[in-house]
């Protein structure tokens, strides 16, 4: 992934939950959770979270896992990193945080059951190629589970639209001290391939055999789940 994006990321880390509650009214969580569901993560489990951040997702995965299974958090940014292991911690759960680049991810084929990435995908430098490595990673009929913004449409979708080119970057940038990272945030949610476009982006990967899309909150997100063919081709140029 770029630098500009790291260091932006990296800038905005010790605010980045503060302000994602606040922009989100807390509705977030409960998308990690339902994407967890559609997932159909189960007890046993070994997952592992891309884009991790400050470990909420990966949190909530081993939640689900439970004891007898083993949940992997990574992130690009160190720095996004720091707060994982504490918060694990006080939640009495035990998850493995490591730095990593979903481009570049340092696991053996098949090791795991799932790979998760929410809000992530869309800040990746190569998506396809990044869904391409996520599922490199998971065994034949495990599933890469994507959660990410969408772009409502109708008077509901033009209140949100509203909202997210002007009051999330003000607000945002208020909390955080960082402007431009929260235009830049809401912008590429705007810009980004949502619904059936994305879709084709995993078909892109060519390493599903089944890929299925469900819209939150009249599409203001998706969850997005590919089961992980027999046969994995390399992603297309």
């Amino acid at each position: 992934m770029s630098t500009e994006v790291r260091e932006m990321f990296s800038d905005i880390a010790p605010t980045y939950d503060r302000v994602n509650d606040v922009l989100s009214l807390g509705i977030h969580r409960g998308w990690r959770r339902k994407a967890v569901k559609l997932g159909a993560i189960s007890p046993g489990d070994r997952v592992l979270d891309c884009a991790t951040g400050t470990g909420d997702f990966a949190i909530e995965l081993k939640r689900v896992v439970g004891p007898e299974g083993h949940v992997t958090g990574t992130d690009f940014c160190p720095d996004m990193l720091k707060p994982a292991p504490a918060k694990a911690e006080a939640a009495g759960l035990e998850v493995e945080f490591q730095q990593a680049d979903v481009l570049d991810l340092p696991f053996a084929d098949d090791s795991y059951d799932a790979a998760t990435i929410a809000f992530g995908i869309r800040n990746v430098d190569d998506p396809v190629r990044g869904l391409s490595e996520m599922g490199r990673v998971v065994r034949p009929g495990g599933r890469v589970i994507v959660l990410e913004f969408g772009q409502p449409t109708g008077l509901f979708g033009l209140g949100y639209r509203i909202y997210s080119r002007y009051v999330m970057p003000f607000l945002g940038g208020l909390l955080s001290g960082n402007f431009n990272a929260y235009r830049y945030l809401p912008r590429t949610a705007a810009a980004f391939p949502a619904g059936t476009a994305f879709l084709e982006l995993m078909n892109e990967s060519r390493v599903f055999s089944d890929t299925k899309a469900w819209p939150l909150f009249r599409g203001i997100a998706y969850v997005y789940v590919g089961t992980v063919a027999d046969h994995r081709g390399s992603p297309a140029s």
